[in-house]
């Protein structure tokens, strides 16, 4: 019982950890999407 416990608790650190880091106005997901425009600007930018 103790075992699972501690697993269960550990899962939900672990959830609660990423949600924190990913989520947000600053998490990894915004500043990915954000790069993702900036480098989009730039390819447009580009002259053939």
């Amino acid at each position: 019982m103790r075992q699972l416990l501690m697993t269960v608790m550990l899962l939900l650190t672990v959830a609660l950890i990423f949600i924190n880091v990913a989520g947000g106005e600053e998490g990894t997901k915004a500043r990915m999407r954000d790069s993702g425009e900036g480098m989009a600007g730039a390819i447009a930018r580009i002259s053939p």
